[in-house]
């Protein structure tokens, strides 16, 4: 059995930095657009970068462009709505206990969101959207 943990995590993690760092500038300059569309916009542009760096760079995938891309837009679609859809759940369970002001209550919303995108993403990724043709990751 492969381990779930590699050389590959670190690297996917680098490229993670770029992307979180662009993805979170984008959602905070439009977060009066709403929590959905800025979260959504925002990961539309840091995916397309993630794509191309976790192709090559992170997983070495000799898979073809098309269906890498397709698979990949799965992955990142199943991800967000799973990862952003759990933070508000648990966000919302934990409401009453809200120190903060709406806006702080959901901004943390949002990065507990990016956590859980990232860990449900990298999976995604490795095991699904880039898996090597040959069988490996």
């Amino acid at each position: 059995m492969k381990k779930l943990f590699d050389v590959s995590m670190l690297k996917f993690l680098l490229v993670g930095v770029g992307n979180t760092l662009l993805s979170t500038v984008i959602m905070f300059a439009l977060e009066g657009l709403g929590y959905w569309p800025s979260t959504a916009i925002a990961y539309v542009a840091g995916a397309v970068m993630s794509f191309f760096l976790n192709r090559r760079f992170t997983f070495h995938s000799d898979e073809v462009l098309w269906k890498a891309a397709v698979k990949f837009a799965v992955n990142v679609a199943v991800c967000y709505v799973a990862g952003y859809g759990l933070a508000r759940l648990v966000m919302g369970a934990l409401s009453p206990l809200n120190p903060l002001p709406a806006i702080w209550w959901e901004r943390l919303s949002k990065l507990v969101g990016m956590g859980l995108y990232t860990v449900l993403n990298y999976f995604g990724q490795r095991f699904f959207a880039f898996r090597r043709r040959g069988g490996g990751a």
